[in-house]
């Protein structure tokens, strides 16, 4: 997984700066650009392929934007993730769905008619969940070990988490409509309700928990297909040789 994600970022590193190249060779005068504004959906990468080589876990993630101005893309997320835990001390099963919506805003200047990104923006998520704890373990004096391994199976249904996040990626175009992309997430968990005498300690969509702290972090690298629904057209900035 390390060698396919160093291969996705050097791919879509190489398109924008090849593609820019070519756009700074071409010599016009000021001219009117169609702007495409339409949705592009696609899936996260990670998260389809973690459920292949990982036993432990199953997941999903569907991605979506639609731009609105030049600049700005009203973007969100859609996934179901299930994930057994295993600790040192704990063994747990945790299933859920997710949504999450806000929006990027596209700081990279692009050439003529590219429609790249190197975005910024936030979105506010909510989870709903239930956690199965699978076993535990407790000190037991007199054990040779130290410690004695509970079997529970005990349930924790009809839980829910939100939270807010910031997101900072890119999104380049490889072929005709198809862009791959990944993002960093920084997140921060606005409520969390937990059940009695047990902490959830993973939380789709949010990832991992720690103690004494409501901030996480998470990551995702995508491919989608951009579906052009209208063109609006625009002056663009005149190009010398």
């Amino acid at each position: 997984m390390k060698h396919m994600l160093k291969y996705i970022f050097s791919l879509v590193f190489l398109v924008c700066f090849s593609m820019e190249s070519y756009a700074q060779d071409k010599a016009k005068d000021t001219v009117k650009i169609p702007q495409r504004y339409g949705f592009r959906l696609g899936v996260d990468l990670h998260r389809l392929s973690k459920s292949i080589y990982d036993k432990n876990y199953k997941g999903l993630e569907l991605v979506g934007d639609y731009r609105i101005t030049k600049k700005l893309y009203i973007a969100g997320e859609l996934g179901n993730e299930e994930k057994t835990t295993l600790d040192d001390n704990i063994n747990f099963t945790t299933k859920g769905t997710y949504f999450k919506v806000g929006f990027d805003y596209n700081v990279y200047q692009n050439w003529l008619d590219m429609e790249n990104m190197i975005y910024v923006g936030m979105r506010a998520g909510i989870g709903s969940f239930d956690q199965k704890l699978n076993s535990y373990n407790v000190y037991q004096t007199g054990n040779f070990y130290g410690t004695n391994t509970i079997v529970s199976g005990q349930e924790f249904n009809g839980l829910s988490a939100s939270w807010i996040e910031v997101v900072s990626g890119l999104k380049a175009e490889v072929f005709n409509n198809i862009y791959v992309g990944f993002s960093f997430r920084l997140n921060y968990l606005v409520s969390n309700k937990e059940p009695e005498g047990f902490a959830n300690l993973y939380i789709p969509g949010f990832n991992k928990t720690y103690e004494n702290s409501k901030f996480g972090a998470g990551f995702n690298y995508t491919v989608s297909y951009f579906i052009p629904l209208y063109k609006s057209k625009t002056k663009a900035k005149e190009i010398k040789q």
